[in-house]
């Protein structure tokens, strides 16, 4: 009972922070926090389109291992560090938030209220952890070791979830995009915890390029890759189909869409597999 009352006293007391952030509450006031909370879930996506192809330009350097290496010294300037650690609330959220939609429509929980601040406050743990391993800038595991846990439990929640919507009438690319969705819930927050605990590997690009050469790192990648570029693609069409009628327009941006993620595959495909 009393572990109950502590729960319900941090769950008021977030929403009352919440409710004090200008913007966010006042179009939580006049369309509630589910309006709010799906408008910041189609921003962060968004926002992780143009991380993810930052991401991948930088990589592309390896193959001229000084000037990524530059790349990296730029990348650890404190103001850029900073922007780092605030991107980690993005991918915190849009994450989390991820998860959440998939409890709400595969699993039965319709608990919004408490389920989205549970999205907001594990989303400012995250970020907080983050954070302080990105001060402490020493830590070290082992990489297979690291993708070994994170990889099948990545794989476990994209199965738990493909077992409860595989019969359901949805589109094949519906159910594919909430599988993938399960996988990165677990594979992209992990991501950046690792690239924190391990300094070096994403500093130097000689160890970069040892630990992409490791099999089961290689085969980790890719599938990596595949997830994050069909959930993108799946993403951004889905967007553009909500707010976009004109079926002329729709068949653009589909176009432009397809591009992007062909690029960044080719990108991706490249770095994995001929670093």
């Amino acid at each position: 009972m009393k572990v109950l009352e502590e729960r319900r006293g941090l769950s008021v007391a977030l929403l009352q922070v919440l409710e004090r952030l200008p913007v966010l509450s006042c179009y939580a006031k006049t369309h509630g926090w589910n309006y709010v909370v799906s408008w910041l879930h189609r921003l962060t996506g968004i926002g992780l389109v143009v991380y993810l192809g930052i991401h991948l330009y930088t990589l592309s350097s390896l193959s001229t291992p000084s000037v990524y290496d530059a790349k990296m010294r730029i990348m650890y300037l404190p103001i850029v560090v900073f922007l780092a650690w605030a991107s980690s609330l993005m991918v915190a959220f849009h994450a989390l938030n991820g998860g959440r939609l998939i409890l709400y429509e595969s699993f039965g929980n319709r608990n919004d209220e408490t389920m989205i601040r549970w999205t907001f406050g594990l989303t400012v743990s995250y970020a907080l952890l983050l954070g302080i391993l990105m001060l402490m800038n020493n830590q070290n595991v082992s990489a297979v070791f690291f993708w070994l846990l994170t990889f099948f439990a990545g794989l476990a929640t994209a199965y738990a979830v493909a077992s409860r919507i595989w019969n359901t009438k949805h589109s094949a690319w519906w159910k594919l995009q909430r599988i993938s969705g399960a996988f990165l819930v677990i594979a992209i927050p992990a991501h950046l915890v690792f690239s924190h605990l391990n300094p070096g590997m994403a500093q130097e690009a000689q160890a970069v390029i040892a630990r992409m050469q490791n099999l089961f790192i290689r085969f980790v990648d890719l599938v990596l890759a595949a997830a994050a570029l069909y959930h993108t693609g799946y993403g951004l069409y889905s967007i553009a189909t909500d707010y976009v009628s004109a079926g002329a327009v729709r068949t653009a941006l589909a176009v432009l869409i397809a591009v992007v993620v062909a690029v960044f595959g080719f990108l991706a495909l490249k770095l994995t597999l001929f670093i």
